[in-house]
């Protein structure tokens, strides 16, 4: 799976989830801040990524291996506040409340799981369109 990200902005990193090379999600990540934990997106690279549980995340998927990181996950959400370093993915961009947005989370989620229904694993090469 790839993750281009096509937009760096001060209200979030806007990217496309690609599969076999075909679009079929949007992402919203914090802003570039140096990988900051908890408040930066991560760098771009090749990623595992393996199948993830939790109280407040039940199944999704975990990226492993990001330099001094640990715990960034897929998941729902809106806007960059609904993150701590993790992906947001939704089906649209638009706003929220005036803020740029992700909309259409839970939808844009639920593909990405189906996709990868029966997989524990994948890979992730996130990348900048611009390159």
């Amino acid at each position: 799976m790839i993750l281009k990200r096509v937009a760096y902005t001060e209200h979030g990193t806007f990217g496309v989830l690609l599969d076999g090379g075909i679009p079929f999600a949007l992402t919203l990540e914090r802003p570039w801040l140096n990988n900051e934990r908890n408040t930066s997106c991560i760098p771009v690279g090749l990623f595992a990524c393996q199948r993830f549980s939790s109280a407040s995340h039940k199944d999704t998927f975990q990226i492993l291996d990001v330099p001094a990181r640990s715990g960034i996950l897929f998941h729902t959400g809106n806007i960059i506040e609904h993150s701590a370093g993790c992906i947001l993915i939704g089906e649209e961009f638009g706003l929220l409340h005036k803020r740029p947005a992700v909309l259409s989370s839970r939808k844009g989620f639920d593909e990405f799981m189906t996709r990868l229904q029966g997989q524990n694993t994948f890979e992730l090469l996130i990348v900048d369109a611009s390159k």
